[in-house]
């Protein structure tokens, strides 16, 4: 919801209200994940400084976007200008930290052992890059609002994965909890989709442009981690490192649920 200036006219109450119900679930539903996580003992805070940096980059960003929500929902349009202007940092900040705790991650331990390590690097990768250009892009056309808030929305769908994923029952999943993992954050925009039909009869092309970007990215990612290309680069990434030692393809460690 960040924005930097002041729309030209003001959107219906009922929507803006809306908008920012959708925020704070995708913001609670994505640090919930992770909330249960630490409760279970899956996570550790001994992780190198890049993961500290990525963690704390994210949740900023969660503060950041459920904050623009509640401003602009309330009123506080002079808020909601100056929170706006970080957006431009912090979302940049993201891809290069997002990045960076991937390598880490793939490198280390070949990334969650539930998927495969081709999917985490390249489709998460591009996922991840997906989520940058339609937040740039919700903050470009900012001052149309039906574009602005729709296209954020979708933007953010994609950044609720993590937390959605750490909820699923991920290792039962296998071998099709990447793609269920990405298909569950559609539940947003699918449901601001409905929220749009049914309040105005049609649905904002915001939406068919994000989602079809969303999904295409998605298939486009799959395609290409499923490739030769995709497999080499994988390989080469993870070459020499602990996290060559895991197989290619989701599995379950030995002695899992034992």
């Amino acid at each position: 919801m960040a924005t930097v200036a002041a729309p030209p006219r003001a959107a219906p109450k009922g929507d803006t209200r809306f908008f920012m119900i959708m925020a704070l679930v995708m913001c609670a539903a994505t640090v919930s994940g992770f909330l249960l996580n630490l409760a279970l003992g899956r996570s550790s805070f001994a992780e190198p400084a890049v993961v500290h940096a990525h963690g704390i980059i994210f949740m900023s960003w969660l503060g950041l976007y459920a904050a623009q929500a509640i401003s602009i929902a309330s009123g506080n349009v002079a808020l909601h200008r100056q929170l706006g202007r970080a957006a431009y940092v912090v979302v940049p900040v993201m891809m290069v930290t997002g990045t960076a705790v991937m390598v880490h991650s793939a490198q280390a331990r070949g990334g969650p052992f539930f998927f495969a390590v081709n999917e985490f690097v390249i489709s998460n990768a591009m996922g991840l890059y997906c989520f940058g250009g339609l937040a740039l892009w919700a903050l470009r056309v900012r001052r149309h609002q039906g574009w602005h808030r729709r296209l954020m929305l979708v933007a953010m769908s994609i950044l609720t994965g993590p937390g959605l994923g750490r909820i699923l029952p991920a290792p039962f999943l296998i071998p099709y909890a990447w793609p269920i993992s990405i298909a569950v954050t559609w539940i947003f925009p699918l449901i601001g989709i409905f929220a749009d039909w049914r309040r105005n009869g049609r649905v904002h092309p915001a939406y068919w442009w994000g989602m079809g970007i969303n999904v295409g990215v998605f298939a486009a990612s799959m395609a290409i981690a499923y490739s030769p290309v995709g497999y080499a680069f994988t390989e080469w990434l993870v070459a020499g490192t602990p996290g060559a030692a895991r197989p290619m393809a989701p599995f379950l460690p030995p002695g899992f649920g034992g």
